[in-house]
């Protein structure tokens, strides 16, 4: 079964609105996948990327057509599916109200509540950022927006810096913090780094921590991104 029909399964017969809604296909998500925890992950990523990212696109009081492409270009959606996935974002997108407390089930879904290390939350971060710079521009409400849910979802200000960079930053700086060094390292580091990156972030890693293969879009950004600016900083690592 697709990702798309289960959250067809999650919608069915809701009865509540906005941000009731969002919290009531949460706790779906927890008791229909209590004991498959992957499957779980699966869920909850996609029900994150969608809501949040109706969320942060109203945070700055305008959701534009380039943001809908952009969360189209994230989210390979079948025909047959459109309705039901937009459905979900149109209930979340009513306002940004609740979703600090909604951020926080999503992280508690992910790492089972046990407050670990969850990979996948930084994978939501990264199309959250995709989407809200469809405009070529993030608006400050947006970049606060997205700071606080990185926040919420226990990321470091290293890691919410990088997954910045790929986004916002350009030139040299830009590409030293896509790549997470310093313009002093020696270039042998930051080969190697470069090399863990392309290996991190390859999609059979991402699908082996719990990104469903629909969203693999964002993988294929992600190491754009890295390319780019191992392209750059590599030239001048061996210069």
């Amino acid at each position: 079964m697709s990702i798309f029909s289960t959250l067809a399964q999650l919608l069915r017969d809701l009865s509540v609105s906005g941000a009731e809604a969002v919290e009531a296909i949460v706790e779906r998500v927890r008791s229909a996948f209590a004991g498959d925890r992957e499957t779980r992950r699966r869920v909850a990523f996609s029900v994150a990327m969608i809501a949040l990212a109706a969320k942060m696109a109203k945070a700055d009081g305008v959701v534009s057509q380039n943001e809908i492409r952009a969360f189209q270009e994230i989210f390979k959606i079948p025909p047959s599916e459109v309705r039901n996935v937009f459905r979900l974002y149109d209930l979340a997108r009513q306002d940004t109200a609740g979703f600090e407390i909604y951020a926080a089930k999503m992280r508690g879904l992910c790492d089972g509540g046990g407050g670990g290390d969850c990979a996948l939350l930084g994978d939501v971060l990264d199309g959250l950022f995709h989407i809200a710079g469809a405009d070529d521009y993030v608006h400050e409400r947006e970049l606060e927006f997205l700071r606080r849910v990185a926040e919420i979802f226990g990321l470091t200000e290293a890691e919410f810096e990088r997954v910045k960079a790929r986004h916002v930053r350009g030139g040299v700086d830009g590409a030293f913090a896509v790549l997470g060094v310093d313009p002093d390292d020696p270039p042998e580091a930051i080969r190697k780094r470069y090399l863990e990156l392309v290996k991190e972030n390859h999609p059979d890693r991402l699908a082996a921590r719990g990104v469903p293969e629909e969203f693999m879009a964002i993988a294929t950004e992600r190491m754009k991104a890295i390319n780019a600016a191992w392209s750059l900083v590599g030239r001048m690592a061996v210069t």
